[in-house]
């Protein structure tokens, strides 16, 4: 792709100086193109007032708003790297991460602000007000800002769940965001006049990526919110304000439990999901309502499109991620192209990250020899093409000398109509080796005798797949993307 990229935030405004960007729901705050810009170069300025250059590293603790993308295009302008925070985590986590890339100045909202000053205290890093300090600088004005980007400089930095140890630091870059964006502009019609909502956490890239970013380089707005609530996203919806739509399986299952979904029509929304599979009855449920929830999958490291399915087969290819978008290319490790079969999903293109920001190790192990990121998710493609996420390479677990892939029995748990939500995990046994644990999260109202949902799986799964131990739960242990985290229930199982 190319060596350079324009400056984001003035070719918007250079298009459509007057229309909408952003429409900040707590504020009641509209920003067109052009105010986004004059605000980013306000900022870019102040930035580099302050020291700043390229490749410093500036962090930003709050929930969604306005100002991040501001500062985010403020970041483009400048070769400062931003790096967001996730703001669930308490502050001795924030400050191993802080510490880890080099953090110079953390930006924080009124909301984070002691957080922020704690992180700050324990690394010797400057702290500013998105409140007052960056509103000063944006009130400050600065001089205008256009030059060509390159596209595979560090942009901003996002940071793995950390399920596996310290969160790596996956770099992204302008070249990313835009193989992002006509991937899933293509794949679900992204134009000038659609509207979005912002809700997910930014320090996600589902957050900052889907479909925020891309609506915006398109030409379209998106209404913020601080974060998830099921009565306001719903009122957006309901009100015809949106058109676009993204979520994580836990946001339409939030939904769905809502008693006024009844009275909402879906069928003027585009619905996409991904971050992990959505239940088959949740598909049906929004089906019913007008809405085809097309299913798709894409990493951090992959900017994150890759997959996603299309509205023609989102009814009969059920459980399908789709086909590899515009600018994406996959492999099946061990599986010939246009083959059926399953094996490792690996992955090229533009979109994919150049690597871990100051981690080579981490860089070495993810990238095969011959360029391709190795996933550790096995996948499988059938005869028309069309791609299945089997389950992660480290969540399958052997029985007797069978593989169990955890995802495929979660599938049949789903269906059953008491479940909301099943979650399966590998434990030890002394006969088998390892056994299934199932965790359940029953449906409002309903109730389930534990004992009685085994003989109901051995209807429908092999023996060895069928769990050997059954838990109810009132909710599970989640990532900052909604999904569910195998971990923290493993360590749980252990305790127990």
């Amino acid at each position: 792709m190319f060596d350079t990229i324009p400056d984001m935030a003035a070719k918007r405004a250079e298009l459509s100086p007057d229309a909408l960007a952003f429409h900040d729901l707590a504020t009641a705050r509209d920003w067109t193109f052009a105010e986004v810009n004059t605000a980013a170069n306000a900022v870019a300025a102040g930035l580099t007032a302050r020291g700043l250059a390229e490749g410093d590293r500036v962090a930003i603790l709050c929930q969604n708003r306005v100002e991040f993308f501001i500062t985010l295009f403020a970041c483009q302008k400048t070769g400062v790297i931003l790096c967001p925070l996730n703001w669930r985590l308490p502050a001795p986590e924030l400050v191993e991460i802080v510490a880890q890339v080099g953090v110079s100045l953390i930006l924080s909202d009124a909301g984070f602000s002691d957080v922020a000053a704690e992180v700050a205290g324990a690394t010797e890093t400057a702290t500013l007000s998105i409140e007052t300090d960056l509103a000063a600088w944006i009130d400050a004005g600065g001089p205008a800002l256009n030059a060509a980007i390159p596209a595979t400089r560090p942009w901003y930095l996002l940071f793995t769940s950390g399920t596996t140890g310290t969160p790596k630091a996956v770099i992204q870059t302008a070249r990313m965001a835009w193989a992002n964006a006509i991937s899933i502009g293509q794949a679900i019609d992204i134009a000038a006049g659609d509207r979005a909502a912002c809700f997910l956490p930014l320090f996600h890239t589902a957050g900052i990526n889907l479909y925020t970013l891309p609506v915006f380089l398109w030409g379209g707005s998106s209404t913020v919110l601080a974060k998830f609530e099921e009565g306001p996203v719903q009122t957006l919806v309901a009100s015809g304000r949106i058109n676009q739509f993204f979520g994580v399986p836990a946001v339409y299952q939030a939904l769905s439990l809502m008693p006024e979904i009844a009275d909402v029509d879906w069928s003027k929304v585009r619905c996409g999901c991904g971050g992990a599979p959505l239940p088959e009855p949740l598909i049906r449920f929004f089906a019913e309502r007008g809405a085809d929830v097309l299913n798709g999958m894409g990493m951090t490291e992959s900017g994150p499109t890759v997959f996603l399915m299309d509205a023609a087969h989102a009814g009969d290819k059920i459980g399908s991620v789709g086909k590899p978008q515009s600018m994406a290319e996959v492999r099946l490790d061990g599986v010939p192209d246009g083959v059926e079969g399953a094996g490792e999903l690996h992955l090229r293109g533009p979109g994919i990250t150049p690597g871990y920001f100051q981690n080579d190790e981490a860089t070495a192990k993810t990238f095969t020899d011959d360029g391709w990121l190795a996933t550790g998710d096995v996948a499988r493609r059938d005869a028309d093409g069309y791609y299945y996420i089997v389950d992660r390479i480290k969540d399958m677990y052997i029985s007797g000398g069978e593989n169990v892939y955890p995802a495929e029995v979660e599938r049949v748990l789903n269906a059953h109509p008491a479940i909301l939500e099943a979650a399966v995990i590998g434990v030890p046994d002394e006969r088998w080796g390892e056994v299934g644990a199932a965790h359940v999260m029953l449906r409002p109202e309903a109730t389930l005798d534990a004992d009685s949902l085994r003989p109901w799986c051995r209807e429908r799964l092999a023996g060895y797949k069928v769990p050997a131990h059954v838990r109810i739960v009132d909710d599970f242990p989640r990532t900052a993307a909604g999904k569910i985290c195998k971990p923290d229930l493993r360590e749980a199982f252990d305790h127990d």
